[in-house]
């Protein structure tokens, strides 16, 4: 039986992989890309973008993961980066309403995590564990509605 995609995702972000990473990977087989592939391509984003807290992590996960699937190429019309926008506005929309937010810095308690003092703040208070693990499910569940629709 396959793993539900949201755990999978929170047991990838609770070994070495960011959260961007641990969203994008659950999603590689129906976006035919490897879970290598995903892995690299999320690494930059994870911690709100290289610990810069701007945008979630998970959200952007989520969000790459959309655009791999529906995502305007070069032989599509604008319709389909307009149909791509209203699918990432959903998304930003459920998250916000279930988090407040989707900046990685609000959602941290607004505990910076760019300097060391902000960094061993969220370890010792095991915030990875218990904000962003959820923040990583909560991305997979409202991407997996929007990616798997027929």
């Amino acid at each position: 039986m396959e793993k539900e995609r949201s755990i999978e995702a929170v047991e990838t972000f609770n070994k070495k992989f960011n959260c961007a990473q641990s969203v994008l990977s659950v999603f590689s087989s129906e976006l035919n890309i490897s879970k290598s592939d995903c892995f690299r391509i999320a690494t930059p984003f994870g911690s709100g973008v290289a610990f810069r807290q701007e945008m979630c992590g998970a959200v952007t996960g989520a969000l790459m993961a959309i655009g791999l699937k529906y995502g305007m190429d070069e032989n599509d019309s604008t319709e389909q980066k307009s149909y791509t926008y209203d699918l990432t506005t959903h998304f930003i929309s459920e998250f916000r309403k279930k988090h407040g937010s989707i900046c990685c810095k609000d959602l941290l308690d607004g505990i910076d995590m760019s300097t060391p003092e902000g960094y061993a703040k969220v370890r010792e208070l095991n915030i990875f564990r218990t904000h962003c693990a959820e923040y990583v499910r909560s991305a997979v569940l409202i991407g997996e509605k929007i990616l798997l629709r027929k």
